[in-house]
């Protein structure tokens, strides 16, 4: 869908969407096409139970007086509740409603919404933003599908006095999203068409946006140590593979020193030689979600020319039952020296994450780590499908990222961290092991991570609750979220650029 911008008009195709702000005070268009109507559209207001509360939506069909086949009111809320995020969940909104059905055109009024939170170009822009994430679906492996089942609307106009002001300021969201649609459609592929390989290949093409792309084999990996991202890899046929994608926006003063970020990426987890049982299994092609994210966010970075100099790192591996998988009981020594009891190996993410967050901790020295990982199902029983797990070392990092998650909308919540927890991964016969029990499952796999960090300041965001979704949100669709792209992007804004 193509996302323009226009000084206000009356369009002469398609359909209107005029704004009502709360208490059902129409702004300047919406009053406009009242007059010229015949007072249509307040009779339609009071004649129903729209009232203008954020969200809501009223459809009527275009009078004589107008040219447009179609109006819809929109409810806008009160204006000074009416923030960047908010006006995303209404462009999400407007998607949603007119996607399908069978409109080609929509025009968007953004006025008489003075003394907000936000500017009206600020809404105008983050508006055109919601619907373009909304507007994401994968289909590229339907084929019967039929004409009148696919979305229809094809353009956005967002009509707002500076239209040129608020073009530049979609600009950079439209890099974004790019991002988000990068890392959705990754998160979406089957495991037989993505797998290590074939990701590390997506990766590379970041080189394009002038992303620094460093492809690790499984040689050099062993000529590293990473014996424990090693083990996870050698009962699949699929070799392993580690990519470094260095963005140098910045390289100047306090700058130099690059922030890190992390992803776990599991193509496909059947639990190895622990197997998972069968039922849901298909869905363990998301378990690189991690990797997924940093790749996408990667791309946003690049794509928006971000100040800033990252890393992102991704350890990609498939986790396979075979005769040369890596058994319970097996110990494993990681690329820092530390030895590993693997206890089950169903939890691989940690073993992948210990060995590449070493990695990136050695040879960049960076500010900050923040890792990604659909760790574990644990987290899922505490937070449920609303939030990510946060996990962190340093509380001004942590203060950050829950800032930024409330920020777009991808929430997290902090979890605890202890030495009672850190005492129920000791191994009887290595340094640690790879599980610590059912009690504080998510908690024990931080704990383990926490080993391999040192005093770098870092955050584990546990994502495995986030990365896919049941259900349709305004802006994410159903299936793949691309959780984490936004939220880091924004950390990067506000904590990192120059």
């Amino acid at each position: 869908m193509k996302i323009t911008f226009s000084q206000p008009s009356l369009p002469g195709k398609g359909t209107i969407v005029a704004g009502i702000l709360e208490g059902k005070k129409l702004t300047p268009t919406a009053r406009d096409l009242d007059e010229r109507t015949s007072g249509a559209i307040s009779k339609a207001i009071s004649a129903s139970r729209f009232t203008g509360k954020a969200n809501e939506l009223l459809d009527v069909m275009a009078p004589a007086g107008i040219e447009a086949e179609r109006i819809l009111l929109l409810g806008l809320g009160s204006p000074d509740k009416l923030d960047a995020a908010s006006a995303e969940t209404l462009g999400g909104t407007i998607f949603g409603h007119l996607g399908g059905s069978g409109q080609k055109v929509a025009a968007v009024a953004i006025d008489g919404i003075e003394g907000g939170v936000v500017d009206a170009v600020t809404v105008a822009a983050h508006l055109g933003f919601g619907a373009e994430l909304a507007a994401y679906r994968f289909d590229k492996y339907r084929t019967s599908e039929k004409a009148d089942q696919k979305p229809s609307l094809a353009e956005l106009q967002v009509m707002v006095d500076d239209a040129a002001k608020a073009r530049r300021t979609f600009g950079p969201l439209q890099k974004v999203a790019d991002g988000v649609r990068l890392a959705r459609d990754l998160v979406w592929e089957p495991a037989n068409v993505l797998y290590p390989e074939t990701l590390a290949e997506q990766a590379r093409q970041l080189a394009d946006l002038g992303v620094e792309v460093q492809v690790l084999e499984e040689e050099r990996l062993r000529e590293l140590g990473m014996g424990a991202l090693l083990g996870v890899a050698q009962g699949s046929t699929r070799p392993p593979y580690v990519v470094v994608m260095h963005w140098r926006g910045s390289e100047r003063g306090a700058n130099k020193q690059p922030v890190a970020f992390v992803g776990k990426g599991v193509t496909f987890d059947t639990g190895g030689i622990s197997l998972k049982p069968a039922g849901g299994m298909e869905d363990m092609k998301w378990d690189m979600g991690g990797a997924a994210a940093v790749i996408g966010l990667m791309k946003a970075l690049a794509g928006r020319k971000a100040k800033v100099n990252a890393v992102g790192i991704v350890g990609l591996v498939e986790n396979m039952p075979s005769g040369t998988a890596q058994r319970p009981g097996d110990v494993v020594r990681s690329m820092s020296g530390q030895t590993i009891e693997v206890i089950n190996t169903d939890a691989e993410g940690r073993l992948v994450l210990a060995d590449v967050i070493w990695y990136v901790r050695d040879r960049f020295k960076p500010r900050a780590i923040i890792d990604l990982a659909t760790l574990t199902g644990a987290i899922i029983i505490s937070l449920g499908h609303h939030n990510a797990g946060l996990f962190s070392n340093d509380d001004a990092l942590a203060d950050r990222l829950l800032a930024s998650g409330k920020a777009v909308g991808e929430t997290l919540w902090r979890m605890p961290l202890g030495e009672e927890y850190a005492k129920q991964i000791k191994s009887d016969i290595a340094d640690i092991k790879n599980v610590g029990g059912r009690e504080g499952g998510s908690v024990t796999a931080a704990e383990f991570l926490k080993k391999f960090v040192g005093d770098t300041p870092w955050a584990h965001l546990d994502i495995a609750g986030v990365t896919w979704s049941s259900k349709a949100k305004p802006t994410v669709p159903k299936g793949g979220t691309g959780f984490g792209v936004r939220l880091l992007d924004r950390y990067v804004a506000d904590a990192c650029e120059s």
